[in-house]
Parts: C-alpha cells; sequence; structure tokens
C-alpha cells in the first residue's frame, strides 16, 4: 500500500470530520483539499468523499448513543421518540428530493474550486446576516421542534446541496431563523446528520460500487477512522461553543478561506483548473 496515499487519506479524513458538523462545509472543504492534494482520479475521489461520511455520522450515534437507543426503542410508545423520528423523516424529505433531481447537474457545473469558493463566502454574509438580528428563542430544546418547523430545517437543509453552503450551517443558521436555541439547532443538525449522510453514503457506495477495488479498502478504512476521531473532537467542541458564543467567527473563517482560494486562482499562484 503506498504510505503517500493513505497519508493523503489520513489528512482527507480528519478534513471530513473537523468540518462535518460546523458551518464552514466539510464538501467544500473535500473538494478543495482532495484537489490540491491530487488525491484519486476525480470520480473515485466522490466515492472516497462520501463514503467517510459514514465514519463522522459513526462518532455523533457514539455520542448521543443514550439518545438514540432511548428513542428507537420508545417508538409506538414514547411521544417524544415518535415526535423526533418523524421530525427527521419530514427534514430528510425536501433534500432527499431535490438531490434526486438536480444532484448530478449540481456535481457536473458546481463541484469545482471557485464556485466551492463563491459559495463559502456568500454562505459567510448569511452567517452574519443571521447574527446581527434579534434571536428570538421559541423552541429551547430538540424535543420542542414540531413537524413544521422540522420542515422549514429540512429546506434549510437543502441548500446545502450547493458544495460550499454547508449542510450543518444550512440547519443550523436556517434555526437561528426559525426561533431555535443555538444548542436545538445544533443537536437537530447532528441527529438530521444520521439519516441525511447515511443514506447518501450507502446509496452512493452502491450506484459507484465498481469505480473502487480491492486496492482501496485500506484508502477507504484510513479515511473513516480518521474522519471518526475528529468528528467526535468536533461534535464535542462545537456543544461547548455554542453555549457561550454566536457563529460569526465561522462567518469570517468562511470568508478568508474563500478569498484565498479566488485570488490563488486569479493570480495563477495555485492553478485550481489544473489540480
Amino acid at each position: 500500500m503506498d504510505f503517500f496515499l493513505l497519508l493523503k487519506a489520513a489528512i482527507l479524513g480528519i478534513v471530513e470530520g473537523a468540518t462535518e458538523f460546523l458551518p464552514i462545509s466539510s464538501t467544500g472543504h473535500l473538494i478543495l483539499a482532495g484537489d490540491l492534494l491530487d488525491f484519486m482520479d476525480y470520480e473515485r475521489r466522490n466515492v472516497f468523499d462520501i463514503a467517510i461520511q459514514l465514519g463522522a455520522i459513526l462518532a455523533v450515534v457514539w455520542e448521543y448513543r443514550a439518545r438514540f437507543v432511548r428513542t428507537f426503542s420508545g417508538i409506538g410508545r414514547d411521544p417524544i421518540a415518535n415526535r423526533l423520528i418523524i421530525n427527521l423523516a419530514i427534514a430528510f424529505l425536501p433534500l432527499a428530493t431535490l438531490g434526486l433531481a438536480f444532484g448530478d447537474k449540481i456535481k457536473a457545473y458546481l463541484f469545482k474550486p471557485i464556485p466551492v469558493a463563491t459559495a463559502f463566502i456568500v454562505g459567510a454574509f448569511i452567517i452574519l446576516w443571521a447574527e446581527k438580528r434579534k434571536h428570538t428563542v421559541t423552541i429551547e430544546t430538540v424535543d420542542d421542534i414540531r413537524p413544521i418547523d422540522a420542515l422549514k430545517l429540512g429546506f434549510a437543509q437543502a441548500v446545502a446541496l450547493i458544495p460550499g453552503m454547508s449542510r450543518s450551517g444550512s440547519t443550523i443558521i436556517g434555526g437561528l431563523f426559525f426561533g431555535l436555541s443555538r444548542k436545538a439547532a445544533a443537536e437537530f443538525s447532528f441527529f438530521l446528520a444520521v439519516p441525511t449522510l447515511g443514506i447518501a453514503s450507502i446509496y452512493s457506495m452502491y450506484k459507484d460500487r465498481a469505480l473502487l477495488g480491492t486496492d482501496d479498502i485500506g484508502v477507504l478504512i484510513t479515511g473513516f477512522i480518521f474522519a471518526f476521531v475528529s468528528a467526535m473532537v468536533a461534535v464535542r467542541a462545537l456543544i461547548r461553543y455554542v453555549s457561550h458564543h454566536d457563529f460569526t467567527i465561522f462567518a469570517w473563517y468562511r470568508i478568508t478561506f474563500g478569498v484565498v482560494v479566488l485570488v490563488t486562482s486569479y493570480t495563477g499562484l495555485v492553478n485550481w483548473a489544473v489540480h
């Protein structure tokens, strides 16, 4: 096994786990990092990127394992468990529907460094706008979310079909607009990631299974493990962070990151089209 290929897989695993649940776009970071590292060919890299999301998902399941066990064991008997399952199903539908309808076109035209960098900056200004508004909390916890709220959050999440906008960021910031507390918005985003990313990962791996061979197993396992560990750290850190801070710092990070990519592209310092 090529050591440097495994090293690149580890780096991308860290990038995936560290960014998946922060409002800074894991997809955007993976596209840019994979492009810069010249990791695999384009189609195989897309499968790898989606596959290692399972490591990040497993981190959420492990971190909230007591809640998941309580929810699934209470289906049909516990009103709170039933409400969470229904809300997650409702919130999942907009992205799933729009993804099936437009996913291929989005991948063909927008899964490229310059559109991603532009989306980074646009998303940053949406975060700054959200933080400038008066934030009136009407939904304190995940258990207070109603089906109509879940539908709104589902459409907010669907904005993340545009690479660089951030699935978690769209859901969390959408939650702020809809009256959720910061913690409730963050936790619902975590829970919603399980069906959203889980189904997408399994479907993509099945559909494109012919693109990866037995030689890629070590690369996938490496990316998966590093994604799990870094996601565990990121989830815990974000919950602590939102208890005392807003999301403005992430907006400025997005602007800086996006500007660096655009400047290096247009000045020729990095020829992203070649990578």
